[in-house]
């Protein structure tokens, strides 16, 4: 093949960002990887030129959790394979890891199977995907198993959320982290308390609130702690590591945060949704802008939260940032029009995200150049087994590389941006950092801060990963080695013993029957014969049993008797007649 200037590229002039260091350094791509970084790289000739003086080199973003074509309440997200990745490579993210979700009762393997069906045709960078374990059983464990050693898929989702459907329990949920371990899987989950969001759920639509503030209030940020906390505690007990997607509350934040410091090995993901904007939209008068930020677990409305997390994200508390792009236009959220339990829940962001992180983090000075490429790209290699390939900028390394112009600005709109979505959660949020060119398998794919497209459907390609992730798993295997418990060695017992007497059965307390003043106070019932109590209970001569004869004398013919009674007050009134 002749070398040309569509598989050569020579970026000069620029500073080259990493995760641990920023240098002045001319990077060369050819066929697709980085042959070289330094100040004097030698060259050949015929490569295409792009001048990066004054202007950032940083390695492709990844972003870890994409939902594209996802089907909710009947209808399928706006944003597909194609339309989804090209958006991410205008954003300057180079790389998706999108979630196959398989139907209750669906074999895993073959729902990895339409996934990749439905991606490979269509997508325009590259993409891998984490697939969902939403119901458990022997075959599930056997199709993780092929995935993980046949597929290149080395992380799994769980949902403590969406009771009766996809939501497991915790048995479930210990059982499915001891399996991740035996694998060397990642185990991610989705942390809502599903069983309590249910009932909440249950109570605003009784309370007649159907719009999509019901939503944010049937799912309050406890309840999304809590479940956090008790994957991680459940996790602990087997030593799993496990990675908390969609983290969207200042609390769910903190407990993450309390976990690390603890030692526990579990990451945490928060969402570009999350960091850009909030919750208080929900409340809004129109009913397209509520019901448009309408996710799960719901942005908060507290105004502070967007702040925190990008506080715990900056100081390494949090880890990555995934856009959990599930996009529906309006008429599709308006399913739910009458009842905000039946909205299809999902935002934009995976065009966005780097520049809602640029604006909100380094911008802020709440994190530095390096500390960005961690969060968007570096972190997320490294946590899902790709780096160095992905996620850095070094000899050897995929050509994935993005030039950004730190001091340009751009104001997102739905009017400009590449999504299909009729609504974009960011309107109007001007955003200082944008990707002036974006470089994905070795060719520029956009320039002109994403004015110029050069995509062609089909052109990306999966990304398999290996499992047993040093990264992850070499405190995993550190602690199995302490961990096993020992028993304790001592001198046999050798006392008296005594005779045990044999636990009697459990007896079971019978229901006691009511007093007759229970049954005619209580309940007013007046035909007791229906209440269970015998004639003789009840005052009643039972006269099948009287003694009573027709004919001849009878039991009681002995008895003295009086002549008469003198009835003073009988039902119908006074009376001196005596019987």
């Amino acid at each position: 093949m002749v070398k040309t200037a569509t598989n050569r590229i020579h970026i000069k002039g620029g500073r080259v960002v990493n995760d641990d260091q920023s240098v002045e350094a001319d990077v060369y791509i050819e066929e697709g990887v980085v042959k070289g970084v330094g100040k004097d790289i030698l060259v050949p000739g015929g490569a295409r030129i792009i001048d990066a003086r004054g202007k950032l080199v940083l390695p492709g973003g990844i972003d870890p959790n994409t939902h594209f074509e996802i089907e909710s309440h009947g209808v399928t997200s706006v944003d597909d394979f194609y339309k989804g990745t090209k958006a991410a490579l205008v954003g300057g993210t180079t790389l998706t890891i999108d979630c196959v979700l398989p139907e209750k009762d669906e074999s895993l393997a073959e729902s990895y199977e339409k996934w990749r069906q439905k991606a490979d045709g269509k997508v325009v960078s590259d993409y891998s995907l984490h697939v969902a374990v939403t119901w458990w059983g022997e075959k599930v464990k056997d199709d993780m198993a092929l995935l993980a050693k046949e597929k290149g898929v080395n992380s799994f989702l769980v949902f403590l959320a969406y009771k009766d459907k996809y939501q497991l329990t915790d048995s479930e949920l210990y059982e499915f982290f001891t399996h991740c371990r035996e694998l060397g899987v990642l185990a991610m989950v989705h942390a809502e308390n599903g069983d309590l969001v249910a009932e909440m759920t249950k109570k605003m639509l009784g309370m007649g609130i159907r719009g999509p503030e019901g939503h944010v209030l049937s799912r309050p940020e406890e309840l999304e702690s809590e479940a956090a906390q008790r994957a991680i505690a459940i996790a602990n007990r087997v030593n799993c590591p496990i990675y908390i997607t969609r983290v969207m509350s200042t609390s769910a934040g903190d407990v993450i945060a309390a976990a690390r410091k603890r030692g526990n090995v579990v990451y945490g993901e928060p969402t570009a949704a999350g960091l850009g904007t909030d919750g208080s939209h929900c409340w809004d008068k129109n009913w397209k802008v509520a019901a448009a930020h309408v996710t799960d677990p719901p942005l908060r409305p507290d105004p502070s939260t967007p702040d925190h997390l990008m506080d715990l994200l900056a100081n390494g508390d949090l880890q990555t940032v995934g856009s959990d792009n599930r996009t529906f236009t309006t008429s599709q959220k308006a399913v739910g029009k009458d009842d905000f339990s039946k909205i299809p829940c999902g935002v934009n962001g995976v065009e966005d995200r780097m520049s809602v992180v640029w604006e909100r983090g380094v911008v802020s000075g709440k994190m530095d150049e390096n500390r960005f490429v961690a969060v968007t790209s570096t972190n997320a290699a490294k946590i899902f087994n790709m780096y160095p390939k992905k996620g850095r900028i070094a000899e050897g390394s995929d050509a994935d590389v993005i030039i950004w112009d730190p001091e340009a600005t751009r104001t997102i709109s739905v009017r400009t941006h590449h999504q299909a979505v009729d609504f974009n959660v960011f309107e109007g949020l001007t955003c200082h950092g944008v990707p002036l060119y974006t470089i994905c398998q070795g060719k520029v794919v956009c320039e002109d801060s994403g004015s110029v497209v050069h995509v062609t459907q089909g052109a990306g390609s999966w990304v398999p990963r290996d499992r047993r992730c040093d990264h992850v798993f070499k405190r995993i295997h550190a602690r199995e080695k302490l961990r096993v418990p020992k028993p304790v060695e001592r001198e046999p017992y050798d006392g008296s013993v005594a005779k045990a007497e044999p636990e009697e059965p459990l007896k079971v307390a019978q229901p006691s029957k009511p007093s007759m003043e229970d049954v005619t106070t209580s309940t007013g019932v007046r035909d007791l014969h229906k209440s269970g109590f015998t004639l003789a209970e009840r005052g009643i001569r039972d006269l099948r049993k009287s003694g009573f004869s027709l004919s001849g004398e009878q039991v009681d013919d002995n008895v003295p008797r009086r002549t008469g009674q003198r009835i003073t007050k009988p039902p119908g009134g006074s009376s001196s007649i005596i019987f």
